[in-house]
């Protein structure tokens, strides 16, 4: 069997993921395997840091949820 080597943010996220509910771990391995997906076979960029723009995003996401 070979083994996978991972980044050192690889390990940070799989290390963040492990404390995570079951439930929730599960989500956010989907969205990781939606995000995959959507990059079509491009490298994805990932980081534990949230830019300006993430957080407006993310704020963005969270008025249109109240609002609907």
């Amino acid at each position: 069997m070979q083994r996978m080597v991972l980044t050192e943010k690889e390990e940070e996220l799989i290390s963040v993921i492990r404390k995570l509910a079951p439930q929730e771990a599960g989500k956010v391995l989907g969205w990781a395997h939606q995000l995959e997906e959507l990059a079509q076979g491009r490298p994805v960029e990932w980081s534990d840091e949230w830019t300006d723009e993430d957080l407006r995003d993310a704020s963005q996401a969270a008025v249109q949820n109240l609002e609907s």
